[in-house]
C-alpha cells in the first residue's frame, strides 16, 4: 500500500523542487472512515493539533468546520487557535489543556460566537479565578470541561502521563459545584486515557497495563460522570479516547464522544498498534546534496525532531528508497542528514528520499503548504497553519 501511495505522490510532484510536505487523499480518506468505523457510532473529535491544515479540517468535518459523516466538532490546542477557527466557520471547539492566556480570554469574553463556540478545560479552582479575573465581568458565563486524570496507579506507580489533579468523584464533583456558584457552565468531562491511546502494543507488559487500565476506568469514569451530573445536571460532553484507543473508549455507555487526529495521517507513532493496521498517508521528502561516500548519500535538511521523550522513536524514517537508515551518531540534522544503506549509493545529487515523521501534526509546523494528492494524481497546494501566519505556541 505505501509503495502505491509514494509512486502516486511522486508522479504528481515531479516537478517540484524539495523539500515539501504531500499527502495521499484516497488514503487519508480511508483512514478517516476507519477511525469511524472504529468508533462504532461515536461521534469523533478531530484533534487539531494533529492536523495543522485547515483544508485537511474541512476534508474531514466538512467546510463549516463542525460536523460531517460521523466527526463532530473540533479539540483544539490553544485558546487563541479556537478563536481562530471560530472566525472562520467552527460551531464546537473544545480546548484539550488549560490556557492563561488572559488577553485570549478577555477576547472570548467580548465575541458571543465564540462563547457558545468554545469551551474551556480546567482542572482546579485556580483555573476558575484565572479565568473569572481575566473575562473582567460577573456576566459572562464561559463554557467549560473537567480534565479528569485517567492514569493507571499501582500502589505508589503511575501509569500514563502527569495531567489533571483530579481523580475522584467526589473531587472532580467538588470542582463542578464551585464553578456553578462562580457562574460557569459545567458542559463536559474529559478523561483521557494517554498510557491506552498513547502507546503501541509492543510487549506483554504494555498490553497488560492497557487491559488493567481500561478496566479500572470503566468504573471510575462512570463514577465521576454521576457525581458530576448530580450536581450539575446532564452533560453535553463526556470525552475520551485516542486514535489508539476509540475500540475501548467508544465501548463504554457513559462516553459521548472520542477524540482522533493522527489517525487521519498516520505517523511512524502509530506503526505497532493491534487495534488497527496502520496507512500513512503524509510524508516529506528531502533532496539529496552530497556523497560523503559512496555508501553514504546526504539531503538538505531533515531534524524534524517529534516531541516526547528523547530517542529513536522520535526521529524520522527514511521510506524510499527502500533501506535506507539514518547514521547512529548522526541522526536527523537541523541542516543536512546523511542515510546509508543498500540503496544510497545509487541516489544522484538532486534524487529525491522520502520520510515519515514521528508525530502527525507536527511535521505541519516544518512547510507552510502541503500537497494534497487525489486518486487521479491531481495536486492541489493548501496553506498548513504556518501557512496561514498562524503560529499557536
Amino acid at each position: 500500500m505505501t509503495a502505491a501511495v509514494l509512486d502516486r505522490l511522486d508522479a504528481a510532484t515531479a516537478d517540484l523542487d524539495p523539500p515539501f510536505a504531500a499527502a495521499d487523499l484516497p488514503t487519508l480518506r480511508r483512514n478517516a472512515d476507519d477511525l469511524r468505523r472504529r468508533a462504532a457510532g461515536t461521534p469523533v473529535r478531530v484533534a487539531s493539533k494533529s492536523v495543522r491544515c485547515r483544508a485537511v479540517l474541512e476534508e474531514v468535518l466538512g467546510a463549516d468546520l463542525t460536523a460531517h459523516s460521523g466527526f463532530r466538532g473540533i479539540m483544539a490546542y490553544s485558546l487563541r487557535e479556537a478563536l481562530w477557527l471560530v472566525e472562520r466557520g467552527a460551531r464546537d471547539v473544545l480546548i484539550g489543556y488549560p490556557t492563561t492566556d488572559r488577553g485570549a480570554l478577555a477576547a472570548l469574553a467580548d465575541r458571543p460566537e465564540a462563547l457558545s463556540a468554545v469551551t474551556l478545560m480546567v482542572d482546579s479552582s485556580a483555573h476558575l479565578e484565572l479565568i473569572r479575573d481575566a473575562v473582567g465581568t460577573a456576566t459572562v458565563r464561559p463554557r467549560i470541561c473537567l480534565d479528569v486524570d485517567a492514569s493507571l496507579r499501582l500502589g505508589p506507580i503511575h501509569l500514563g502521563v502527569r495531567r489533571s489533579p483530579l481523580r475522584t468523584p467526589d473531587g472532580v464533583a467538588e470542582l463542578a459545584r464551585s464553578a456553578g456558584a462562580a457562574g460557569f457552565a459545567v458542559v463536559g468531562v474529559m478523561v483521557y486515557e494517554a498510557q491506552i491511546a498513547g502507546l503501541p502494543d509492543s510487549s506483554l507488559p504494555v498490553r497488560w497495563v492497557k487491559r488493567a487500565s481500561a478496566a479500572e476506568l470503566v468504573t471510575r469514569r462512570g463514577a465521576v460522570v454521576e457525581a458530576v451530573r448530580a450536581v450539575v445536571g446532564d452533560l453535553e460532553i463526556v470525552n475520551s479516547g485516542g486514535t489508539g484507543s476509540l475500540e475501548v473508549s467508544s465501548a463504554d455507555p457513559v462516553v459521548t464522544e472520542v477524540t482522533a487526529g493522527s489517525g487521519l495521517y498516520v505517523p511512524t507513532l502509530f506503526d505497532n498498534y493491534r487495534a488497527f493496521t496502520p496507512h500513512p498517508a503524509l510524508f516529506f521528502v528531502l533532496p539529496a546534496v552530497r556523497k560523503p561516500s559512496p555508501s553514504i548519500t546526504t539531503v538538505f535538511g531533515g531534524g524534524y525532531i517529534a516531541s516526547g521523550p528523547a530517542g529513536s522513536s522520535r526521529v524520522p524514517r527514511p521510506v524510499r528508497p527502500a533501506g535506507l537508515r539514518l547514521l547512529r551518531n548522526e541522526g536527523a540534522g537541523e541542516v543536512q542528514t546523511p542515510v546509508t544503506g543498500r540503496a544510497a549509493g545509487d541516489i544522484p545529487l538532486g534524487g529525491r528520499v522520502w520520510f515519515r515523521h514521528a508525530k502527525a501534526g507536527e511535521l505541519c509546523e516544518r512547510f507552510t503548504r502541503l500537497y494534497l494528492v487525489d486518486e487521479d494524481g491531481t495536486r492541489t497546494a493548501v496553506p498548513t497553519y504556518r501557512g496561514e501566519g498562524q503560529c499557536f505556541q
